[in-house]
């Protein structure tokens, strides 16, 4: 009996509907597709999930869109996330979703296969916005694969039509992507 294909829930720290990161994540769920992922890919704007706040929490509990979140993520193998950077940081809207995500009588995130990429139109490509976010999403128990996609000067790398052009990028999220999708089919439970 086959295996099934993993599956990996993929979403961006950023709600710009013209992100760069969003569209660098596309261009990473096509490469996981094509490699036997099953991708499943959420807006997290979409959920509408308040700032986080324990006031909030313990007057009405977990929002609708945390809870949806949750549950996304429990039935996931592994997660591919754009992480965008907001003055050298994660965005405000990857890390509330994650914050409301601990909240949940189970970790969501213990034991999953995780991937980062980042896009940037400077120089650094979101190289420390993915390691705050790699650090992070490890400290929380998640297998964070070595493998690796940054996208500087993101801005000249896609198409009109969204479609990334920079050949070293093109490498990358195919190497992120197959490298996801192989360990997750390796740690399925």
């Amino acid at each position: 009996m086959a295996t099934p294909a993993p599956r990996i829930l993929a979403f961006s720290g950023s709600a710009r509907r013209e992100s760069l990161n969003r569209k660098l994540l596309a261009a990473v769920v096509e490469r996981a597709r094509t490699a036997g992922g099953e991708v499943t890919v959420v807006d997290l704007r979409e959920l509408a999930l308040p700032l986080y706040d324990g006031d909030l929490e313990d007057e009405k509990g977990m929002p609708a869109g945390a809870q949806k979140l949750v549950a996304l993520m429990l039935d996931h193998d592994a997660l591919l996330i754009a992480s965008p950077e907001y003055n050298s940081q994660n965005t405000p809207l990857l890390k509330n979703a994650i914050d409301w995500c601990t909240r949940a009588d189970e970790n969501p995130l213990q034991g999953k296969v995780a991937a980062v990429v980042s896009a940037s139109p400077g120089n650094f490509g979101g190289i420390r916005s993915m390691t705050l976010a790699r650090q992070l999403l490890t400290h929380l128990g998640c297998h964070v694969i070595p493998a690796q996609c940054l996208l500087p000067n993101a801005d000249k790398a896609f198409d009109e039509k969204g479609v990334l052009t920079d050949e070293r990028a093109q490498k990358a999220a195919l190497a992120v992507a197959n490298e996801l999708v192989s360990v997750a089919a390796r740690l399925q439970r």
